[in-house]
């Protein structure tokens, strides 16, 4: 489904190379949920960023489906995130001047799509139909999230990224968030990755891989 080969990353700070990944390899299977943990400026968030087509590596591939992801070009890249990736963020990336079904219609209207039934089956989904044609303003943090939850699945992607998914969450609503977003990509038969600096969340994953100093510390067992 997934599988990195020698990926490098690095950043230019004050005319300085900071390297972030220094050679990762990993194969991530069709159906799996993967967790990602490590300490602050591991390399974690970068490596989801350059395995879910958002950053590209300054060395090595990232194979998709069978597909040489950075080696197409940036229409066809885009194309493949719109219809097999879909995106969870700790900040949620709500706009803030659509209700929660018109945030979750965006994936398809980037698509050509206008599929507003599917939007608001998403929403359902996830608890929230009552709150169909609320803006962002007017929803909880816990609630925002969920909307960003269906926003990434209205599309029926095949592999769900999520970074830091509960991180501005209290307990209770981030297990909610975590309880439905594990609920729905079990029912997609879905892939999942998720980046996490929480170790009981990481307990839900098939395989937690480690990431130390832009590598894996251990092989995802």
């Amino acid at each position: 489904m997934i599988e990195a080969q020698n990926i490098h990353r690095s950043y230019t700070l004050a005319k300085k190379e900071i390297k972030v990944l220094k050679g990762i390899d990993l194969k991530i299977e069709a159906g799996e949920k993967i967790f990602l943990c490590g300490p602050s400026g591991a390399g974690k968030t970068t490596l989801m960023y350059t395995l879910a087509g958002l950053e590209n590596p300054h060395e090595g591939r990232v194979i998709i489906e069978g597909i040489d992801f950075y080696g197409l070009s940036s229409a066809k890249q885009a194309r493949l995130r719109n219809e097999k990736i879909g995106y969870i963020f700790q900040n949620y990336f709500l706009l803030p001047e659509l209700t929660a079904i018109e945030n979750v219609q965006v994936p398809g209207l980037i698509g050509g799509k206008t599929d507003k039934e599917a939007a608001a089956h998403a929403l359902e989904r996830v608890g929230l139909a009552p709150r169909l044609h609320h803006l962002p303003a007017e929803l909880s943090g816990g609630e925002q999230q969920r909307v960003a939850i269906a926003r990434a699945l209205v599309n029926r992607p095949s592999i769900i990224f999520a970074d830091e998914p509960t991180g501005n969450l209290d307990t209770a609503n981030g297990g909610e968030v975590m309880r439905i977003l594990l609920e729905v990509v079990a029912e997609e038969k879905a892939t999942l990755v998720v980046v996490t600096h929480d170790p009981q969340l990481s307990q839900h994953g098939d395989r937690i891989f480690t990431i130390k100093d832009g590598l894996i510390a251990d092989d995802g067992s």
